[in-house]
Order: structure tokens, then sequence, then C-alpha cells
């Protein structure tokens, strides 16, 4: 049965206003070293069967689980 870990980031080009908040709060609380922080998805998946899921879990971050015109993702398959 193998499992998908799904990473979901916004483009590098985009502005994260959520990123910005926790930075200016790590900053507030005495963390000023930290300069920048981007906030992202992370899915892990548990799949029925074998074989190559590869093209199932494209189409599904596609279709739902990533904006692909804002968002990108990566994953990896665990057997």
């Amino acid at each position: 049965m193998p499992q998908v870990k799904v990473y979901v980031t916004l483009k590098p080009t985009l502005l994260d206003a959520q990123g910005r908040v926790v930075q200016k709060a790590l900053n507030s609380l005495g963390y000023s070293n930290v300069e920048q922080v981007r906030i992202g998805k992370y899915l892990e998946l548990d799949l029925s069967g074998d074989g190559d899921v590869s093209e199932q879990i494209k189409e599904m971050c596609d279709k739902l689980l990533a904006n692909p015109i804002i968002e990108n993702y990566r994953y990896e398959v665990i057997k």
C-alpha cells in the first residue's frame, strides 16, 4: 500500500501574506534573524493497491489538492 506525501507552496513570485504575519510575529518575539517565512500545505495520502500511482497523484494535485495557477507542488511516493 503506497503512501504519498504532498507538499504545496505558493509560487515564489507571489506575496505570502500569512508568512509575512508569522515572520513579523517571530521578529517581535525577539527572533530578529528570521527574514522570511513561507507557509504551505502538507498532505499524507494512503492509497490501496500496488503499481505506479504518479499519474493519479499528479491529477489529484492539479484538480483538487493544489491550485496550479498560484501554487507549486511536489510529492514523494513511499512504498
